[in-house]
């Protein structure tokens, strides 16, 4: 009996202090001091979430917010038919379900695993608790969601305002700039991404978005390989929007 609570013992330290190595990757709570990073190690939950397992659904509790530790993370609203608009792709060390904040009422979006990921959740009146005892930490947390309200007011300008052409020219650069890797042809989009994913970013479908890619690979834009994107001249991409 004593081994196998010393055996327990010991895998609750090692777990501990696994979450407190993620917890310290994030920038948010880079503000939080040793005593209060290692309270808040102890209040949350480390778990992995397989690729394409849904985290939560539209008109789930609102109880918790998450930490990405690990993977790629999809927030997006679904309507009752089935159509998806993708709102944000959350990725290391990046915070989501954050709405839960406002008032705890239920989830208005799905948050979906887009590949084999580590999440850490936060209970909403522990983080609350934490909020509140740290100004620094409340600062960090209202210039968060300041950018996140400035990227959806944005996105919004860009689904009213905008052609099909424009978007997605605009959406190929973004995603050149955030996860490109030189290539001999231009910049390798190093993200394996759907037609439908493309279409579900920019509020098109995915009929329209393989026969404007089609049109950017006529005008060597662009190459492909596989379902990954080289983009061969971004200045004229650029043009477009």
């Amino acid at each position: 009996m004593k081994k196998t609570e010393s055996a327990a013992t010991l895998a609750g330290v090692q777990d501990n202090k696994r979450t407190l190595w993620y917890l310290k990757k994030v920038p948010l709570l880079a503000g939080l001091g040793p005593d209060q990073m290692a309270r808040l190690s102890e209040s949350v939950d480390l778990r992995e979430v397989r690729r394409r397992e849904v985290v939560y659904l539209p008109g789930d509790p609102g109880e918790s917010l998450f930490l990405v530790n690990g993977g790629r993370v999809k927030i997006s609203k679904v309507t009752r038919d089935g159509k998806a608009l993708t709102l944000n792709y959350c990725g290391p060390s990046e915070l989501f379900g954050e709405t839960c904040l406002v008032d705890g009422s239920p989830r208005q979006e799905m948050a979906e695993a887009m590949e084999n990921s580590m999440i850490t959740e936060v209970n909403r009146l522990v983080f609350e608790e934490f909020l509140s005892n740290n100004a620094n930490l409340g600062l960090r947390m209202t210039k968060l969601l300041a950018k996140r309200r400035l990227h959806l007011e944005n996105k919004v300008e860009t689904l009213v305002f905008r052609d099909v052409t424009s978007k997605l020219a605009e959406l190929l650069l973004e995603l050149a700039d955030e996860y490109g890797v030189e290539d001999s042809r231009g910049t390798l989009i190093a993200l394996k991404i759907t037609h439908q994913e493309l279409a579900n970013l920019i509020g098109s479908t995915r009929e329209t978005v393989s026969l404007t890619l089609s049109q950017f690979k006529r005008k060597d834009l662009l190459t492909t390989e596989g379902r990954k994107v080289i983009v061969t001249d971004s200045e004229s991409l650029r043009a477009l929007y």
